[in-house]
């Protein structure tokens, strides 16, 4: 799992991946602990498929912010749609490739400087918005769409002829402490896009549940 942002205006994929991993780029909390060295900064450049702590500050860190200023928060989970079948196509180095654009390109569509896209696993993102109304994060995910398919990288495997995303959204109004159900929220919500094709957009809002659950 790497659990830093990309830089904008990148041409270098290898050292993108040596210039993510020292954490040189967008600023980022720093880990903590002996883990954190030559080890840590060889799994950020390998990545592996665990949801870590770096994700869980991010979104805990929005939350408390988007409680502290009672507004929404929303969360962006996004995965490269065929991604084995690309791995199969193209092989390790292309795709290497492709998933570093794609995280490039996400990071650049994001509104603020201090956003952040991080990676889970080989090529799924995921995009902590607080202060982001729903109709806000849709018009990000839409953008999101059109930068990725801009990009022109080709997918044989693909119906659509070129790499696509699909994206799971959910909207909460955070109050009291993190709640780890929020992410598993935006989990599912891919997995429903995923479900419906490539290149989809669906939507968790746990809004409604909040306000039966105050009102009972």
């Amino acid at each position: 799992m790497t659990d830093a942002a990309i830089a904008k205006d990148n041409s270098d994929h290898f050292w993108t991946r040596v210039r993510l991993a020292l954490g040189a780029l967008r600023p980022v909390r720093q880990e903590r602990g002996p883990a954190y060295g030559q080890a840590a900064i060889a799994r950020q450049i390998g990545v592996r498929p665990k949801l870590g702590a770096r994700i869980e500050e991010e979104l805990i860190t929005a939350w408390d912010r988007s409680a502290e200023g009672r507004v929404s928060m929303s969360l962006l989970v996004i995965e490269i749609d065929r991604y084995r079948e690309y791995f199969n196509a193209y092989g390790k180095g292309a795709t290497d490739d492709c998933v570093m654009t794609v995280m490039q390109t996400i990071a650049d569509a994001l509104p603020h400087d201090d956003d952040t896209c991080l990676r889970l696993g080989r090529a799924t993102f995921v995009v902590a918005l607080p202060d982001a109304p729903v109709l806000m994060a849709k018009a990000l995910a839409q953008t999101i769409f059109k930068a990725v398919r801009s990009q022109g990288l080709a997918h044989k495997e693909s119906h659509a002829g070129t790499v696509t995303v699909s994206i799971g959204l959910a909207v909460v109004n955070p109050d009291g402490g993190y709640d780890r159900k929020f992410f598993e929220a935006g989990a599912e919500a891919l997995k429903r896009a995923q479900r419906k094709g490539m290149g989809r957009l669906e939507i968790t809002d746990l809004r409604p549940a909040q306000e039966r659950k105050r009102a009972a």
